[in-house]
């Protein structure tokens, strides 16, 4: 077995697509994708220890600055979501997180989404850096899914299209 087959990305709780999730066309909205993402991501950072009590005690928590969700296949009512999750990047204020939401019985990728996170003061309303015992801890959680290597989506971009 090699080091990439030993390790895998962080699972978050199972979900269920709901029905108040439900567009007009019959499966998940959009807007319902980011929900279930960032339920992930909650579930990540509490993993880490740095969830609702390092806002409580430490006042510092990530906020998102920017989404890419990439929608590959469609999710119906009541579908059961598997998802992974992990640490693509970071530096001393930031962190990039990959997400993968998986139809949880066909097994089929739904959506990957690729978010980027500021480190910040919540009395102060500002980007502060990461202290040093919550980045050691970062980096040793992106050093242990480094092996799998980076993500093919990530870092694309949405398609330029010039005006007809």
């Amino acid at each position: 077995m090699s080091a990439a087959e030993s390790v895998s990305p962080f699972r978050p709780p199972p979900q269920t697509v709901e029905d108040q999730w439900l567009d007009f066309n019959g499966h998940m909205n959009m807007a319902f994708y980011n929900v279930a993402f960032d339920r992930n991501l909650d579930a990540f950072f509490r993993h880490l220890g740095v969830g609702e009590a390092y806002g409580e005690t430490r006042r510092l928590s990530f906020f998102t600055a920017e989404v890419h969700v990439v929608y590959k296949r469609e999710l119906p009512l009541r579908a059961p979501i598997e998802s992974t999750i992990r640490l693509a990047g970071l530096d001393a204020k930031r962190i990039v997180m990959f997400g993968e939401l998986y139809h949880g019985t066909e097994a089929y990728l739904s959506a990957t989404s690729e978010q980027l996170l500021l480190h910040v003061h919540l009395d102060e309303r500002r980007v502060v850096p990461i202290p040093d015992d919550v980045y050691a801890v970062l980096k040793a959680e992106y050093a242990r899914t480094a092996v799998l290597g980076r993500p093919d989506a990530l870092g694309r971009s949405v398609m330029r299209l010039d005006p007809g």
